[in-house]
């Protein structure tokens, strides 16, 4: 487990973590999300003794990182794929690490076989791509079997397979009642992946709680309807007190009302249905909405093309 109370962490006059108080356990993926300049990385840093609170405390399994003896044991981090020395071997990168912490070298061939690394394990890391890297990265957090694992943007440069094989890896760590904390700007990932989220705005927590309370607390859900009987639709929804708002395209929406309760409805009174379907916002559709007020680098909307603001052409004028 992972227990954050009361951190906060300032530079010079800045805040960049206010009073964060959270825990991470273990059984489960939890997402670490927040707007760029939120304090994820800061945070994380913190975790691993990397960067001290100015207050409060972190504690991985009750004891501070630093307290921890042969800490890879204990726990493993990928926030930076690139801290490897480009000029050693994949194994040999690998090999100082488990020298260090008291872990064999049987268990750095094994680490290198599960992250696809095995066949290249005598090549210099500066040679490797992007995504090769970070499976490099992976295997390194993966070391020491720990109980918990922590990652900054672990797809980032994996192609799909790699994607795939990431996102399957947490969610086994995560069956096996180990403890892991992912931070992701790839929503959509986040939403395959993570089963509770932390969220974080200008260093402040912002919200702690399950990926489905998450989106329907920052969202709204509805029904859409589609029907070619419009009227009789709208007399039988009304009767039963249900209110429904029509669409551009001719169809309904009906909020706060279950989909069983609307289907019943209407089958009661013969109406035939094209559509009867649950609509809920997307995790970054939620997550926008939650953090609007929190972004602390907003972008302007693009401006209007050149070539829209001006006159249209007509006969007798040149291009």
């Amino acid at each position: 487990m992972i227990e954050l109370e009361g951190v906060k962490k300032r530079y010079g006059e800045k805040t960049v973590v206010d009073d964060l108080t959270f825990k991470v356990h273990p059984g489960s993926v939890t997402g670490f999300l927040g707007p760029n300049g939120a304090g994820k990385s800061t945070t994380m840093r913190m975790m691993l003794d990397l960067d001290r609170p100015t207050a409060g405390r972190v504690r991985i399994d009750g004891k501070r990182y630093a307290d921890l003896q042969n800490p890879l044991h204990y726990i493993g981090a990928l926030l930076d794929a690139k801290a490897m020395h480009p000029g050693r071997t994949a194994r040999d990168n690998l090999m100082c690490l488990a020298l260090s912490n008291r872990i064999t070298p049987a268990r750095v061939d094994e680490v290198l076989e599960q992250v696809g690394l095995a066949e290249v394990g005598r090549k210099r890391s500066k040679n490797f791509s992007l995504g090769m890297g970070q499976r490099l990265g992976i295997a390194a957090a993966l070391l020491g079997d720990p109980e918990i694992l922590m990652f900054d943007e672990p797809v980032n440069g994996l192609d799909p397979e790699g994607i795939h094989w990431i996102r399957t890896l947490m969610k086994g760590l995560a069956n096996d009642g180990r403890t892991v904390f992912v931070s992701s700007h790839l929503m959509s990932e986040m939403a395959l992946t993570a089963d509770h989220l932390v969220v974080i705005g200008k260093g402040k927590l912002l919200a702690d709680t399950s990926m489905p309370e998450f989106i329907a607390r920052n969202s709204r859900s509805y029904v859409r309807i589609r029907t070619p009987q419009p009227e009789q639709l709208l007399d039988a929804l009304t009767a039963a007190g249900i209110e429904a708002e029509t669409t551009a395209d001719g169809a309904f929406e009906v909020a706060e009302v279950p989909v069983e309760r609307i289907g019943d409805v209407l089958a009661e009174a013969q109406v035939v249905l094209h559509e009867l379907s649950p609509q809920s916002a997307s995790l970054e559709e939620a997550f926008i909405q939650l953090t609007g007020g929190a972004t602390e680098y907003r972008s302007e909307p693009a401006a209007a093309p050149v070539s829209a603001q001006q006159e249209p052409l007509t006969a007798g004028k040149e291009a």
